[in-house]
């Protein structure tokens, strides 16, 4: 099924999805205006030569680490890529306050190697990630908002995956 999917481009599958309610091969499951089941401008795929991902989603939220809501790491994200089904596409939401979000540097080299060999073959983020020259030969496919150098502590807030 994932294969026969992945011959299909986003704009397609937005079609059958959402937007055009009246047709009777639309599914109809979100309104196409107002709802939030797709992505806008603010982000934009990184490496476009790798072409179409596919994958089942393991989704996390970070954000600024609270020292009274420490119950997740790391590693618990990559039990739960270990646990998915595969191929699995990380999607990131990075919860960070407005000002900061745009350095939020999230995802590096060490990161997509990790979830790559977890096996992850790409991940969407509504924020930036750094290293994209070292992360390029991986392979790895990325949809996010842009670039930058770095970022501070962070912590995890929850992660969900379908087994």
């Amino acid at each position: 099924m994932l294969q026969k999917l992945q011959g299909f481009d986003t704009p397609t599958v937005g079609n059958v999805v959402a937007t055009y309610p009246a047709n009777p091969l639309c599914l109809g499951i979100c309104d196409p205006w107002r709802g939030n089941w797709y992505t806008d401008q603010s982000i934009r795929c990184i490496y476009p030569e790798l072409g179409r991902t596919i994958g089942y989603a393991v989704t996390v939220v970070y954000s600024l680490p609270d020292p009274s809501y420490q119950r997740l790491s790391f590693m618990d994200l990559l039990e739960a890529l270990g646990k998915s089904k595969k191929p699995s596409i990380v999607v990131i939401k990075q919860e960070f306050p407005p000002e900061i979000l745009p350095r939020v540097g999230l995802c590096g080299g060490q990161m997509t190697a990790a979830f790559k060999a977890y096996g992850a073959v790409g991940v969407v983020t509504n924020g930036p990630s750094r290293d994209v020259d070292e992360m390029r030969p991986m392979k790895f496919q990325y949809l996010m908002s842009g670039v930058t150098s770095g970022h501070g502590d962070f912590g995890i807030r929850a992660i969900n995956v379908s087994f």
